[in-house]
């Protein structure tokens, strides 16, 4: 493996990454509104001379490098969340800037930079006759994973009869390995009451103040879940309330709550909320504990419902993908630090639903996810686009 040819190629890279990168920075493409970002994304791979390039029936871009048998695959997903408050941001989030280092825009960590440093990767084994006989890689921008992390990854699988040997996950990584996260549900408690004058409250029974009672029991629950020693411990928060009366000057007959639950090794769907069923408020005042449903059509239409349902997933540290990353980066930059990921990715499909490897790479940070003046570093999209370029030879010869 001649690292040092590798890295000098991902370097000459620059200024194209950062060209295509700033391009779909200026293509807002919130979840179910990528279209525009898919399209930028198949002529990059176009120009490079990708073996195929094309968008599936759900807005999934999928290009191939490579005529391989074994599939060895880089994920990144298209969508960006909203700018939120537009008076949070020093410079306009769709133009962005670009200084000597650095890239601002949304979308620039989280994870617009992963893409475009996967599908360099790619080119880059092309140009160094890298790609061989034994495999073939798949490069995706996959859609609607800030509304449904996961989703897109159910539909190749299931639908697209996509299954690689293991698949990178471009999200930030802070410059380390990650190799699992917590997983994660959305849960809905509802309970029931009945209206009557606010001027009488005794004669009804006010859902907002049995909601009240489950709140708390609900934020006491959060202080007893479960601890681990690599993903560290299980969480849960309520996210929305909702209610339902007939006037501001009524007693509410419905209240409900979402709740972001985050599940740590070894807990379930089931568990999560037998936990919640079993508080006493909930009990005592028949409250109605669900699981919420994603429905929502993509940008070509195609509605793929699916549970609200994110499992755990973790690979061992001594895993083959494991190490060939770990490998392929000490290469080139020395020893990396392997961990995990604070919040979660496609992976729970891939790894949590479908049991296929899954190793964590990708340019920038993960602190810069979600908020205003986000950025990254080219040094990042430089490092991202070598080590994916080395990675699959490495595996292969191994295994």
């Amino acid at each position: 493996m001649n690292f040092a040819a590798i890295k000098k190629a991902a370097e000459a890279y620059e200024a194209d990454m950062t060209t295509f990168l700033r391009d779909l920075v200026r293509l807002p493409g919130e979840s179910c509104g990528e279209k525009e970002t898919a399209a930028r994304i198949v002529e990059e791979m176009k120009k490079l001379a990708f073996d195929e390039a094309g968008i599936d029936k759900m807005g999934n871009v999928v290009g191939y490098m490579g005529t391989g048998k074994r599939l060895i695959a880089f994920d990144g997903h298209i969508d960006t969340v909203g700018v939120g408050n537009r008076d949070n941001w020093k410079f306009d989030p769709f133009q962005g800037y670009e200084t000597a280092e650095e890239i601002g825009g949304r979308g620039t960590s989280d994870q617009l930079g992963g893409p475009v440093a996967a599908v360099y990767g790619a080119k880059i084994m092309k140009d160094l006759g890298l790609l061989n006989d034994q495999y073939r890689v798949l490069v995706t921008g996959t859609v609607q994973e800030e509304d449904c992390d996961g989703l897109c990854w159910e539909y190749l699988i299931k639908e697209e009869k996509i299954l690689p040997e293991f698949v990178v996950i471009t999200e930030p990584t802070n410059g380390n390995i990650y190799r699992g996260h917590r997983g994660r549900m959305e849960i809905r408690v509802e309970v029931q009451g009945v209206s009557c004058h606010g001027s009488a409250p005794e004669r009804g029974d006010n859902a907002i103040y049995k909601m009240g009672e489950i709140i708390g029991e609900v934020k006491a629950l959060n202080e007893r879940l479960k601890d681990d020693p690599f993903l560290g411990k299980g969480t849960l928060a309520v996210s929305q309330i909702y209610f339902s009366s007939p006037s501001r000057c009524a007693v509410a007959d419905m209240c409900a709550i979402s709740i972001d639950r985050r599940l740590t090794q070894g807990e379930t769907y089931i568990s999560a909320l037998d936990e919640i069923k079993a508080l006493p408020a909930v009990k005592q005042y028949g409250a109605a504990v669900t699981m919420y449903q994603y429905d929502r059509p993509s940008y070509t239409g195609v509605v793929y419902p699916i549970d609200c349902y994110f499992p755990t997933w973790v690979i061992p540290e001594d895993a083959p993908v494991t190490q060939a990353m770990v490998q392929a980066y000490e290469g080139m930059y020395g020893k990396p630090k392997v961990d995990k990921w604070t919040f979660s990715t496609n992976g729970v499909s891939i790894m949590g639903r479908n049991g296929i490897p899954c190793i964590g790479f990708g340019p920038g940070k993960e602190e810069e996810a979600h908020a205003p003046n986000e950025k990254t570093w080219k040094a990042d999209l430089v490092r991202c686009a070598a080590v994916y370029a080395a990675l699959p030879s490495i595996y292969v010869a191994g295994n």
